[in-house]
């Protein structure tokens, strides 16, 4: 699919944009700072049609730019979905890009360097890493360094945080704030994101409608493909969720290991699984790409959510016929046609009752 000449205009949209969250501390020098806030764009199109936004997370070391156009200058998802008629929200995680960090307050940061950005997002075909590494076509250039797409989309990448609990508490304490200020939400969430999705569909269920998880972090409980040690201690989260039994602690998670791969360990919770609650009252898609790392084992995440009484429908691109993307999907060359996929579920698992005239 390709986009044509009226859907490559930015579509007429009014912009504004707010801080949420945080709390005073005293920073470095005995300064007194805020801390903790997220920053929030809001976009609304000029023909608003649909009732409930969509909010945009980003995954790691990125930033809501994610969203607004691809590298190669064509509009983002932001600019598909308003031309649909979504009022939409993106943010930057705490401590991320216009979210600001603070020596001394907040946790240590690290950096992606260009192999890695390279090697898992942008030219993995080059370095197959993985078996579908080879299956990856739709990154618009070749994806290395010097090619002015991959130089663009490479400049836009940020510090992050380094603990993925201190992200993970830091969110929900602004996220939540930000959904009970804008009220009902569909949730799109990418790659690190994905465990915040979970976290803020599971502390306010009556206000996040939907879920749509872009190859949400997983496995359950461990690293994948690229290291094999401990990790989401509460299985697809790192700070507790709202299971039934409760837990009051990731020790009270029984588990067991399904499968072991040289890649990945599938390891799932013993039957009889305890029950996500609260996320079982939010609908959820999970998107698989083809040739991404996460075509390995974004299985295994469904199988948790769902042994968890969790309604997840899991789409993997090329059951569909939407081939070579990989982890970056909603920058690559057929990017709209991924997010017309996205609109369709949407959809159909929530239908939304348009605004009027």
């Amino acid at each position: 699919m390709t986009m044509s000449s009226d859907q490559a205009r930015p579509t007429p949209h009014t912009r504004d944009y707010f801080y949420v969250g945080g709390s005073y501390t005293t920073g470095s020098g005995g300064l007194e700072i805020a801390h903790g806030q997220l920053y929030v764009e809001h976009l609304v199109p000029i023909k608003k049609i649909c009732s409930i936004p969509i909010l945009f997370i980003h995954g790691n070391g990125m930033t809501a730019s994610n969203f607004l156009n691809t590298p190669d200058g064509r509009p983002g998802w932001a600019d598909y979905f308003l031309a649909q008629g979504y009022e939409v929200y993106l943010i930057d995680q705490p401590c991320r890009g216009r979210s600001p960090w603070h020596q001394g307050v907040d946790g240590s940061q690290s950096a992606m360097g260009v192999y890695k950005v390279e090697s898992r997002f942008t030219a993995t075909a080059k370095y197959k890493h993985w078996p579908q590494a080879v299956l990856h076509t739709q990154w618009p250039g070749p994806g290395t360094k010097g090619d002015p797409v991959f130089d663009a989309f490479y400049r836009s990448i940020v510090p992050s945080l380094t603990s993925p609990v201190e992200v993970s508490r830091l969110m929900k304490a602004a996220g939540t704030q930000l959904l009970d200020r804008i009220g009902p939400v569909i949730l799109v969430t990418h790659s690190q994101s994905g465990s915040l999705g979970w976290i803020l569909g599971d502390s306010r269920p009556h206000l996040v409608k939907a879920i749509v998880a872009l190859e949400p972090i997983g496995p359950p409980f461990r690293q994948a493909v690229f290291a094999s040690t401990p990790s989401r201690a509460y299985g697809i989260a790192d700070i507790p969720l709202t299971f039934d039994p409760p837990v009051s602690s990731p020790s009270d998670l029984v588990t067991v290991i399904l499968e072991r791969t040289t890649f990945y360990t599938n390891i799932q919770q013993a039957p009889p699984a305890r029950r996500l609650t609260h996320l079982a009252c939010v609908p959820v898609l999970v998107v698989t790409s083809e040739s991404g790392y996460h075509a390995m084992y974004d299985h295994c995440t469904v199988q948790f959510l769902r042994d968890a009484g969790v309604d997840v429908t899991h789409t993997r691109l090329e059951a569909l016929g939407i081939r070579g993307n990989g982890h970056m999907m909603f920058m690559e060359r057929n990017s709209a046609e991924i997010a017309g996929v996205i609109e369709h579920w949407v959809s159909k698992a929530l239908p939304i009752p348009n605004e009027g005239p």
